[in-house]
């Protein structure tokens, strides 16, 4: 665990030097939230939570696609001499949703503030916001892995994650429909299901990422 910690400090003691990074995707948030206000001020329920979501994953993208791009060959020979690949990966996964978590939030209070709020189960939905942002950020923290050693291609990453994230966000679009009717009950199932992709998502990051350590 101090290995973890101590990357994990690493990495954010640079986020907090290298602010532009965090505020450029506070940024990309306000406009096109913004954006949206000008377009559709009310949007139904279903168009609101999907475009929520449609939000959320390019979030995702913009802020935990550097998190293997911006390490140089140099570094990551420094970083095999003082900690294994599992301790590695564990760091950046950490790191990602922490930060993911944080867009996560900020992003659903300016999406509530400036488009009608159809929500009735505030509670649970944040609940929800939570739990897709930590696994969209699992997700795309694995693939900015292997992107990083596919000569620094962000795209394949993109490429990549959609066909894996397509069922993620399906469930938690159909768990998120609940939270607009007061008495509705969030189907367990798809929380579960979110739980499970999310512990496989990790067990495969700690079983695959050292052979891509090793290159």
């Amino acid at each position: 665990m101090k290995q973890i910690i101590t990357l994990f400090k690493k990495d954010l003691l640079l986020e907090i030097r290298q602010q532009y990074a965090f505020y450029g995707v506070l940024l990309y948030v306000g406009a096109t939230i913004f954006v949206l206000y000008m377009a559709i001020e009310s949007p139904d329920s279903r168009t609101w939570i999907g475009l929520f979501w449609i939000i959320q994953l390019f979030i995702s993208i913009n802020a935990v696609a550097k998190s293997f791009l911006q390490e140089s060959r140099g570094r990551m020979l420094y970083y095999q001499s003082i900690a294994s690949p599992q301790q590695f990966v564990l760091a950046k996964l950490l790191f990602n949703s922490l930060l993911m978590l944080v867009m996560s939030f900020l992003s659903a209070v300016l999406f509530s503030l400036f488009l009608t709020y159809p929500v009735q189960q505030t509670l649970a939905f944040i609940g929800l916001v939570f739990l897709g942002g930590w696994s969209l950020s699992l997700v795309f923290t694995f693939l900015a892995a292997i992107a990083a050693k596919a000569q620094q291609n962000a795209a394949i990453m993109a490429i990549l994650g959609f066909p894996i994230i397509i069922p993620q966000l399906l469930l938690l679009m159909k768990a998120c429909s609940a939270v607009f009717k007061a008495t509705e009950v969030i189907p367990l199932a798809n929380v579960l299901l979110l739980f499970a992709s999310d512990g496989l998502v990790v067990l495969l990051a700690i079983i695959l990422f050292p052979f891509l350590w090793k290159d």
